[in-house]
Protein backbone atom coordinates (compact mmCIF):
# COMPACT_ATOMS: atom_id res chain seq x y z
CA UNK A 1 0.00 0.00 0.00
CA UNK A 2 1.25 3.35 -0.74
CA UNK A 3 2.80 6.24 1.83
CA UNK A 4 0.11 8.46 0.37
CA UNK A 5 -2.58 5.96 2.20
CA UNK A 6 -4.35 6.63 5.31
CA UNK A 7 -2.31 4.05 6.93
CA UNK A 8 0.88 5.27 5.62
CA UNK A 9 -0.07 8.61 7.12
CA UNK A 10 -0.43 6.80 10.26
CA UNK A 11 2.62 4.87 10.54
CA UNK A 12 4.33 8.13 9.79
CA UNK A 13 2.50 10.05 12.44
CA UNK A 14 3.28 6.95 15.23
CA UNK A 15 6.83 6.92 14.03
CA UNK A 16 7.32 10.61 14.73
CA UNK A 17 4.60 10.85 17.96
CA UNK A 18 5.27 7.82 20.25
CA UNK A 19 9.26 8.21 20.77
CA UNK A 20 8.27 11.84 22.05
CA UNK A 21 5.70 9.92 24.35
CA UNK A 22 8.26 7.85 25.57
CA UNK A 23 10.73 10.48 26.15
CA UNK A 24 8.52 12.39 28.19
CA UNK A 25 6.62 9.39 30.21
CA UNK A 26 10.75 8.46 31.00
CA UNK A 27 11.32 12.02 31.89
CA UNK A 28 8.64 11.66 34.55
CA UNK A 29 9.67 9.09 35.84
CA UNK A 30 12.96 9.83 36.19
CA UNK A 31 11.91 13.02 37.87
CA UNK A 32 9.56 11.10 40.24
CA UNK A 33 12.18 8.21 41.42
CA UNK A 34 14.33 11.61 42.32
CA UNK A 35 11.81 13.19 43.73
CA UNK A 36 10.97 10.35 45.75
CA UNK A 37 14.12 8.91 46.64
CA UNK A 38 14.64 12.11 49.71
CA UNK A 39 18.01 13.65 47.97
CA UNK A 40 15.51 17.00 48.78
CA UNK A 41 12.52 17.58 50.70
CA UNK A 42 9.83 17.54 48.97
CA UNK A 43 8.73 21.33 49.48
CA UNK A 44 12.30 21.79 47.79
CA UNK A 45 11.94 19.33 44.94
CA UNK A 46 8.15 18.57 44.32
CA UNK A 47 7.30 15.76 42.44
CA UNK A 48 5.83 15.76 39.15
CA UNK A 49 2.23 15.55 39.93
CA UNK A 50 2.07 18.83 42.11
CA UNK A 51 3.57 20.86 39.66
CA UNK A 52 1.51 19.29 36.80
CA UNK A 53 -1.54 20.13 39.48
CA UNK A 54 -0.71 23.62 39.58
CA UNK A 55 -0.07 23.59 35.28
CA UNK A 56 -3.24 22.64 34.89
CA UNK A 57 -5.00 25.42 37.22
CA UNK A 58 -2.65 28.32 35.67
CA UNK A 59 -4.05 26.92 32.19
CA UNK A 60 -7.26 26.73 33.70
CA UNK A 61 -7.35 30.23 35.06
CA UNK A 62 -5.38 31.41 31.80
CA UNK A 63 -2.52 32.93 33.65
CA UNK A 64 -0.13 30.94 31.42
CA UNK A 65 -1.75 32.14 28.42
CA UNK A 66 -1.32 35.86 29.52
CA UNK A 67 2.30 35.19 30.56
CA UNK A 68 2.82 33.74 27.10
CA UNK A 69 1.19 36.41 25.58
CA UNK A 70 3.59 38.85 26.98
CA UNK A 71 6.51 37.06 26.43
CA UNK A 72 5.80 35.96 22.84
CA UNK A 73 5.64 39.13 21.72
CA UNK A 74 8.63 40.84 23.21
CA UNK A 75 10.59 37.56 21.26
CA UNK A 76 9.15 37.98 17.99
CA UNK A 77 10.01 41.74 18.14
CA UNK A 78 13.02 41.04 18.74
CA UNK A 79 13.62 38.17 16.67
CA UNK A 80 12.74 39.90 13.69
CA UNK A 81 14.49 42.87 14.18
CA UNK A 82 17.95 40.21 14.80
CA UNK A 83 16.84 38.66 11.83
CA UNK A 84 16.69 41.23 9.35
CA UNK A 85 20.23 43.06 11.38
CA UNK A 86 21.38 39.61 10.93
CA UNK A 87 20.76 38.77 7.17
CA UNK A 88 21.75 42.44 5.97
CA UNK A 89 24.78 42.00 7.71
CA UNK A 90 25.92 38.73 6.41
CA UNK A 91 24.92 39.41 2.56
CA UNK A 92 26.88 42.57 3.11
CA UNK A 93 29.95 40.81 4.49
CA UNK A 94 29.76 37.82 2.12
CA UNK A 95 30.12 40.42 -0.96
CA UNK A 96 32.74 42.58 0.83
CA UNK A 97 35.50 40.38 1.93
CA UNK A 98 37.74 43.01 3.29
CA UNK A 99 34.89 43.89 5.63
CA UNK A 100 34.41 40.58 6.47
CA UNK A 101 37.87 39.92 7.09
CA UNK A 102 38.13 43.37 9.47
CA UNK A 103 35.10 42.17 11.83
CA UNK A 104 34.82 38.22 11.21
CA UNK A 105 35.96 37.70 14.44
CA UNK A 106 34.05 40.63 16.27
CA UNK A 107 31.01 38.25 15.08
CA UNK A 108 32.69 35.40 17.17
CA UNK A 109 32.97 36.91 19.81
CA UNK A 110 29.79 38.67 19.87
CA UNK A 111 28.22 34.80 19.45
CA UNK A 112 29.96 33.46 22.43
CA UNK A 113 29.54 36.45 25.14
CA UNK A 114 26.63 35.64 27.42
CA UNK A 115 23.52 37.71 27.01
CA UNK A 116 23.29 38.40 30.88
CA UNK A 117 26.61 40.53 30.39
CA UNK A 118 24.91 42.68 27.96
CA UNK A 119 22.19 43.83 30.13
CA UNK A 120 24.25 46.29 32.57
CA UNK A 121 25.08 47.91 29.28
CA UNK A 122 21.37 47.92 28.25
CA UNK A 123 19.83 48.98 31.39
CA UNK A 124 22.15 51.92 31.38
CA UNK A 125 21.00 53.21 27.96
CA UNK A 126 17.16 51.94 28.28
CA UNK A 127 17.00 52.25 31.54
CA UNK A 128 14.39 49.07 32.89
CA UNK A 129 12.10 49.18 29.29
CA UNK A 130 10.86 46.80 26.99
CA UNK A 131 13.85 48.52 24.74
CA UNK A 132 16.48 46.91 26.82
CA UNK A 133 15.33 43.92 26.50
CA UNK A 134 15.18 43.92 22.56
CA UNK A 135 18.25 45.42 22.48
CA UNK A 136 19.89 42.14 24.16
CA UNK A 137 17.30 39.62 21.68
CA UNK A 138 19.06 41.30 18.72
CA UNK A 139 22.17 41.65 20.22
CA UNK A 140 22.31 37.55 21.34
CA UNK A 141 20.29 36.42 17.93
CA UNK A 142 21.71 38.28 15.24
CA UNK A 143 25.32 37.05 15.29
CA UNK A 144 24.27 33.65 15.56
CA UNK A 145 22.39 34.25 12.28
CA UNK A 146 24.96 36.10 10.24
CA UNK A 147 27.37 33.77 11.20
CA UNK A 148 24.87 31.19 9.94
CA UNK A 149 24.61 33.06 6.62
CA UNK A 150 27.86 33.54 6.12
CA UNK A 151 28.99 29.60 6.69
CA UNK A 152 25.84 28.33 4.23
CA UNK A 153 27.36 30.86 1.61
CA UNK A 154 30.71 28.91 2.15
CA UNK A 155 29.58 25.59 1.60
CA UNK A 156 27.97 26.34 -1.57
CA UNK A 157 29.80 24.21 -4.22
CA UNK A 158 32.00 26.01 -6.52
CA UNK A 159 30.55 24.12 -9.66
CA UNK A 160 27.29 25.17 -8.62
CA UNK A 161 27.99 28.86 -9.10
CA UNK A 162 30.39 28.14 -12.03
CA UNK A 163 27.32 26.24 -14.14
CA UNK A 164 25.41 29.04 -13.18
CA UNK A 165 27.01 31.67 -15.18
CA UNK A 166 27.66 28.96 -18.23
CA UNK A 167 23.62 29.62 -17.85
CA UNK A 168 24.28 33.39 -18.07
CA UNK A 169 23.35 34.16 -13.99
CA UNK A 170 25.33 37.57 -13.53
CA UNK A 171 25.64 39.94 -10.23
CA UNK A 172 21.90 39.49 -8.59
CA UNK A 173 20.79 37.05 -10.49
CA UNK A 174 23.63 34.55 -9.67
CA UNK A 175 22.79 35.16 -5.99
CA UNK A 176 19.02 34.89 -6.57
CA UNK A 177 18.97 31.42 -8.71
CA UNK A 178 21.89 29.84 -7.51
CA UNK A 179 23.64 31.08 -4.34
CA UNK A 180 20.78 31.83 -2.04
CA UNK A 181 18.73 28.22 -3.08
CA UNK A 182 22.40 26.34 -2.13
CA UNK A 183 22.82 28.36 0.92
CA UNK A 184 19.29 28.26 2.26
CA UNK A 185 19.93 24.82 4.36
CA UNK A 186 22.62 26.54 6.39
CA UNK A 187 20.65 30.00 6.56
CA UNK A 188 17.93 27.68 8.12
CA UNK A 189 19.99 26.51 10.33
CA UNK A 190 21.39 29.98 11.63
CA UNK A 191 17.83 31.29 12.00
CA UNK A 192 17.31 28.06 13.97
CA UNK A 193 20.83 28.64 16.29
CA UNK A 194 19.36 32.54 16.40
CA UNK A 195 15.75 31.45 17.88
CA UNK A 196 17.78 29.83 20.57
CA UNK A 197 20.09 32.64 21.45
CA UNK A 198 16.71 34.69 20.95
CA UNK A 199 14.95 32.95 23.81
CA UNK A 200 17.74 32.31 26.21
CA UNK A 201 18.79 36.19 25.97
CA UNK A 202 14.79 37.22 26.48
CA UNK A 203 14.28 34.47 29.12
CA UNK A 204 17.41 36.40 31.09
CA UNK A 205 16.16 39.85 30.30
CA UNK A 206 12.43 38.61 32.04
CA UNK A 207 14.27 37.41 35.14
CA UNK A 208 16.35 40.70 35.34
CA UNK A 209 14.26 43.72 33.78
CA UNK A 210 10.80 43.83 35.62
CA UNK A 211 8.83 46.27 33.29
CA UNK A 212 5.63 47.53 35.01
CA UNK A 213 3.06 44.99 36.41
CA UNK A 214 3.61 43.16 33.01
CA UNK A 215 3.66 39.22 34.40
CA UNK A 216 5.46 37.35 31.11
CA UNK A 217 6.84 34.24 32.08
CA UNK A 218 10.45 35.17 32.95
CA UNK A 219 8.39 37.43 36.16
CA UNK A 220 6.21 34.33 36.63
CA UNK A 221 9.89 32.60 37.66
CA UNK A 222 11.22 34.84 39.52
CA UNK A 223 7.85 35.54 41.70
CA UNK A 224 7.89 32.13 42.51
CA UNK A 225 11.68 32.35 43.50
CA UNK A 226 11.36 34.81 45.81
CA UNK A 227 8.42 33.46 47.70
CA UNK A 228 10.02 30.17 48.12
CA UNK A 229 7.42 28.60 45.71
CA UNK A 230 8.85 25.68 44.09
CA UNK A 231 5.78 23.93 42.56
CA UNK A 232 5.08 27.05 40.79
CA UNK A 233 8.99 27.74 39.52
CA UNK A 234 8.68 24.14 38.15
CA UNK A 235 5.69 24.96 36.58
CA UNK A 236 6.35 27.49 34.80
CA UNK A 237 9.89 26.27 33.74
CA UNK A 238 7.68 23.23 32.22
CA UNK A 239 5.99 25.99 29.60
CA UNK A 240 9.28 27.83 28.83
CA UNK A 241 10.43 24.12 28.01
CA UNK A 242 7.22 23.34 26.23
CA UNK A 243 7.14 26.66 23.98
CA UNK A 244 11.16 25.96 22.92
CA UNK A 245 10.16 22.52 22.26
CA UNK A 246 7.59 23.29 20.07
CA UNK A 247 9.03 26.77 18.23
CA UNK A 248 12.06 23.50 17.58
CA UNK A 249 9.55 20.67 16.12
CA UNK A 250 6.93 21.87 14.71
CA UNK A 251 7.91 25.54 13.15
CA UNK A 252 11.55 25.05 12.33
CA UNK A 253 11.07 21.34 11.90
CA UNK A 254 8.37 21.88 9.04
CA UNK A 255 10.77 24.00 7.41
CA UNK A 256 13.45 21.68 7.79
CA UNK A 257 11.04 18.97 6.44
CA UNK A 258 9.80 21.07 3.56
CA UNK A 259 13.43 21.90 2.39
CA UNK A 260 14.50 18.14 2.17
CA UNK A 261 11.32 16.83 0.54
CA UNK A 262 11.90 19.86 -2.34
CA UNK A 263 15.36 18.64 -2.48
CA UNK A 264 14.71 15.11 -2.89
CA UNK A 265 16.34 14.08 0.21
CA UNK A 266 13.06 12.43 1.96
CA UNK A 267 11.96 8.84 0.28
CA UNK A 268 7.86 9.59 0.80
Amino acid sequence: MSDASPRGATTRWIEAVVPKVVAIAIGLGVWELVARSGWRPAYVLPGPGPVLAQLGRDLVSGEVFAAVAITMRRVVVGYAMAILIGTALGLLLARVRLLRLAIGALLTGLQTMPSVAWFPLAILLFQLSESAITFVVVLGAAPSITTGLLSSFDHVPPLLVRAGRVLGARGFGLYRHVVLPAALPGFVGGLKQGWAFAWRSLMAGELLVIVGAKASLGVRLQFAREFSDAVGLLSWMLVILGIGVFVDLVVFGRIEAGLRRRRGLVVE
